[in-house]
């Protein structure tokens, strides 16, 4: 990975998972907690790509298994953030933009179930029942829920920050001119607009009025 994206990623991730043991963790919510470590690394694999998702997401979760208070077997949750990081990177946009909520949603509520179920999956093979004991159904649904519920205030945050971090000197030449913000998509998804586009079409209108303004000052003055 870049220097840039490690030094952006590695204070998102130990932000996002101090917010999620000490805040998100004590609120005590019916079903599952809301996983802000989860949404953060989607936000940066819809960035990075499937090889940064997997980095970032095992990085992640290898932190949530060994921070405390966490009971499970070391390497559990990493397992998990890894395959979504990566499967998450799979569907990044090639332009590299995203037009609007509907995808990014829909891969917030397949990540978040798919997170839960194979969590569930690991924990059944080390001898862990404890998603039977709480209902597996319950689980899944406050998950989505909740992490759907979260997305809209971490999601597009996370991806504007990643893509600042794509302009610093020490990215590739050329990687940020040749893409273009992938969280506008998110911002803008309800009016329809593109705010790049938008610009660039005022500033296509502008000059042509000034060229038709120069038009017929000439023909003026000729006569």
């Amino acid at each position: 990975m870049r220097v840039n994206r490690i030094l952006l990623s590695v204070p998102l991730v130990v932000v996002a998972l101090v917010i999620q043991v000490s805040v998100l963790a004590r609120l005590h919510l019916p079903g599952a907690v809301p996983d802000l470590l989860l949404l953060t690394v989607l936000g940066l694999a819809l960035v990075y790509g499937h090889v940064g998702g997997a980095l970032i997401g095992f990085g992640a979760g290898l932190l949530a298994d060994l921070a405390p208070p966490a009971d499970h077997a070391a390497g559990r949750y990493a397992l998990v953030l890894c395959v979504i990081g990566y499967l998450a990177g799979l569907v990044k946009p090639e332009t590299g933009q995203i037009k609007s909520a509907t995808g990014p949603m829909v891969v917030v509520v397949a990540a978040a179930v798919g997170s839960t179920l194979l969590y569930a999956g690991v924990g059944a093979l080390v001898g862990d029942t404890a998603a039977r004991h709480v209902g597996l159904t319950g689980l899944l649904f406050s998950a989505a829920l909740y992490d759907l519920l979260l997305a809209p205030f971490v999601v597009p945050g996370i991806m504007f920050l990643a893509r600042r971090a794509e302009n610093d000197p020490l990215a590739e030449t050329g990687s940020a001119a040749t893409t273009s913000d992938i969280s506008s998509g998110w911002l803008s998804s309800g009016t329809g607009l593109r705010i790049g586009g938008q610009r660039g079409g005022l500033k296509l209108k502008a000059a042509k009025a000034r060229a038709t303004r120069a038009g017929r000052i000439k023909g003026v003055k000729r006569l």
